[in-house]
């Protein structure tokens, strides 16, 4: 058995379903995330894992326990909050040492447990600071040392990079990753971004209205998202999709002919016979001499990269385009892709085509 074994887990809350059949396992040292849009459901789960509720049906075992109906005193986890939810009254010390103290763990064991999370972090200057002297990346660091000095079987993060600036951001979001590198501890993280859940995640849940979407790798959930809501969800910007129509084994759009591979009309060919969705990562557009014809309607320059949105007959299509784009807004352009790049989905189930 894994470390977090969640079995068709259900809750409902005045006969309104919120968690509606959720299976999950997790493996020992692995980095799982949860994430989806506001009202999914991920942060009820989160507090199911947690023991602070409880599933209407289902099962919940961390490691060989069954844990659905325990107390979170004894479940053996750590969990931090958005909030940070630290004692103000207490210096940085204290806080990290609390809940040590609050099980019996001798001074000794106390006091070395938070020198080495200190200096895992970086903190060692702020052990006699409080709460109030601190700012929000100090804040989540003793947040996250409170939790490494448990040194439990499961963490828990509850989105907690959301409420600092997006600088601070991702120079968190490296720390965590860090530092579940460096401890190994099985870590169960939930997020609405997006990006977060792609940088730091071993696999990642993508949910919807109280159910797993796609379960997988980063690399799979990007490169082969299971539905139309996968793919558009995960990605920025979000994946252009094309309404088309069959044509024999082949797509149009706009009363043009859209690229596709033979694996592609294999897929068509076993796939049904309504309508497709005919899905192109922002970064498998190209401008080139010959292709789609389209006027550039607006650019957006990041930097490193540039969005263009270009106007074309069968839609309004964004490119991630490396560099800066040096043509301007009004002119004509032509884009083109590889047929490789194309994601198929059925345009009534919403699901990916072969």
């Amino acid at each position: 058995m894994g470390a977090l074994s969640i079995r068709n887990v259900r809750k409902a809350y005045h006969q309104i379903e919120i968690l509606k059949g959720i299976d999950l396992e997790v493996e020992n040292g692995e980095f799982l995330i949860l994430v989806g849009p506001s009202g999914c459901g991920k942060s009820t789960l989160l507090s199911m894992i947690a023991g602070l509720d409880f599933p209407t049906s289902g099962s919940i075992h961390i490691g060989d326990r069954d844990v659905t109906h325990a107390l979170p005193k004894d479940r053996d986890i750590a969990m931090v909050f958005q909030s940070y939810a630290l004692y103000p009254n207490m210096n940085v010390a204290q806080n990290i040492s609390f809940g040590l103290e609050m099980r019996q763990v001798p001074k000794a064991e106390r006091e070395a447990a938070v020198q080495r999370v200190a200096k895992m972090l970086q903190i060692e200057h702020l052990l006699s600071r409080k709460p109030g002297q601190l700012s929000g990346g100090q804040r989540q660091r003793v947040a996250m040392g409170r939790a490494l000095a448990r040194n439990p079987k499961l963490f828990l993060f509850d989105e907690p990079l959301s409420n600092l600036d997006a600088k601070l951001r991702v120079e968190m979001r490296a720390e965590i990753k860090l530092l579940h590198q460096r401890t190994r501890t099985t870590t169960v993280y939930v997020t609405h971004d997006q990006v977060e859940a792609m940088t730091l995640g071993d696999r990642i849940a993508v949910m919807k209205d109280g159910q797993v979407q796609q379960f997988g790798t980063p690399d799979d959930i990007y490169s082969r998202p299971a539905n139309r809501f996968v793919a558009e969800f995960i990605g920025s910007p979000a994946m252009n999709m094309i309404e088309s129509s069959r044509t024999g084994q082949g797509l149009t759009a706009g009363g043009s002919e859209l690229a596709l591979s033979a694996t592609h009309r294999q897929a068509l060919q076993n796939g049904g016979t309504g309508a497709v969705t005919y899905g192109l990562r922002p970064e498998a557009l190209q401008f080139a001499a010959a292709g789609l014809p389209g006027t550039l309607s607006m650019i957006e320059p990041t930097g490193p990269e540039t969005y263009a949105m270009v106007e074309t007959a069968i839609g309004m299509l964004t490119a991630r385009v490396p560099g800066k784009v040096h043509q301007r807004v009004g002119e004509n352009v032509h884009l083109a892709w590889s047929a490789e790049e194309v994601h198929l989905f059925d345009g009534n189930t919403q699901q990916r085509l072969g």
